[in-house]
């Protein structure tokens, strides 16, 4: 705990904007604005040459690869493990301040068996059969994530969160390398063919997403925390005094320039996949993570300018809160209705139905259903506006 204790990295008592920003950009993504660029592919075809490759290459840019490769979209979720880890950092040095290591580890607990509790529940809870539930899921793997790091944490000294990363990175790959797969050998990266995918298949109980694998698996949990670790690294840069504002974002900005030009050569050998979290997507995703934090950190902490980022700040403050509000708490899992989140669903009520089918007819087709996006999203920030000008900060 010296890493926590000395005054080099004292805990700050006011928030950091540029984190807050942080999360709401990647918020922002969650609540509706990759449907948004769905509509705008859809509204872009057939509109010459320029506007259809350009809405193509947004729309291509908002889907998950089939498998290996990187796109924009498979950056959002690991962006979210990585803030979660910048918010172990941040918040658990103040709690140990305030409430001593073993509060801090109490507090840690429950945290993370709400979240997973709330990701049962996402998933379907106990709805029927024990085989009908998801143990993983989205929400899991957070609470795992969280877990573990801020464990890892509490109790190791920044050197030994290093030093745990690359066990956790290397470790993956040598096991993902060299452990053989019944019926398949050793080495292969392959859809259902590799050993990932073989655990999932023969030692993770309840419901998969698929078949015989699962994107938030057993063995892949393994880098994911190694990801939130990441976070945690860059939460603890952020808050040392021994280093000046422009300094940090120059070594974060720098640093995710070396992860992701090592992740893209690792990935050369071992390929960058999100399905199964391989060790060079979480340099990758966790490079653009630290650049896109230095960034934003240079921009509205050190130059000052923060109101074009007012809204992702509003977000960010009560990110996870929006996000329950959109899928935990509109039950979307629960009743069928994984294709609308809650505030996009509450917008139909305005701009849905006939209405968007005559703006399809007037305008172009998918017009309705931009309108409906933008409207639900636009509740959304509304809502986080709210809360924020009245320092409501709700916390799971």
């Amino acid at each position: 705990m010296r890493h926590l204790e000395a005054p080099t990295t004292a805990p700050q008592t006011h928030r950091i904007a540029s984190v807050d920003a942080l999360r709401g950009f990647n918020i922002f993504w969650i609540l509706g604005a990759d449907g948004i660029f769905w509509s705008l592919d859809e509204m872009s075809r057939g509109k010459g040459p320029v506007l259809s490759v350009i809405g193509s290459f947004l729309g291509t840019q908002m889907t998950h690869v089939a498998w290996e490769g990187f796109r924009f979209y498979d950056f959002i979720f690991p962006l979210f493990i990585f803030v979660s880890g910048m918010a172990i950092a941040l918040s658990l040095s103040r709690l140990v301040e305030r409430e001593g290591k073993v509060q801090a580890h109490v507090r840690v607990l429950r945290r993370a068996l709400l979240l997973y509790g709330l990701g049962l529940i996402y998933y379907g809870g106990i709805s029927e059969h024990w085989s009908d539930i998801r143990f993983v899921g989205v929400l899991q793997r957070i609470a795992l994530c969280y877990l573990f790091a801020s464990l890892l944490f509490l109790n190791l000294h920044m050197r030994g969160i290093v030093v745990a990363l690359v066990v956790l990175l290397v470790g993956y790959w040598a096991l993902m390398m060299f452990v053989p797969v019944p019926g398949i050998g050793t080495g292969s990266f392959a859809p259902n063919a590799n050993l990932a995918n073989w655990i999932d298949a023969h030692y993770l109980p309840g419901r998969l997403w698929e078949v015989n694998r699962d994107p938030e698996g057993l063995l892949s949990t393994l880098p994911a925390i190694g990801t939130c670790l990441l976070g945690t690294l860059a939460g603890l840069l952020l808050i040392d005094e021994r280093l000046r504002a422009q300094q940090k974002s120059l070594m974060l900005i720098v640093a995710g320039i070396a992860l992701v030009a090592g992740g893209y050569l690792w990935g050369l050998q071992f390929p960058i996949i999100k399905t199964i979290w391989t060790s060079s997507f979480v340099l990758v995703a966790g490079g653009y993570s630290l650049m896109l934090l230095g960034a934003s950190h240079q921009v509205i902490d050190v130059w000052g300018y923060r109101r074009w980022a007012t809204l992702f700040v509003w977000l960010g403050a009560n990110a996870i809160t929006l996000y329950f509000i959109n899928n935990v708490l509109g039950f979307n899992n629960v009743l069928g209705f994984n294709d609308m989140p809650g505030f996009e669903r509450f917008a139909m009520r305005f701009v849905g139905g006939d209405f968007a089918t005559l703006l399809d007819g007037v305008a172009t087709p998918g017009a309705g259903h931009f309108i409906v996006r933008a409207l639900g999203l636009a509740l959304a920030i509304a809502l986080a506006g709210f809360l924020y000008r009245r320092k409501i900060f709700l916390r799971v």
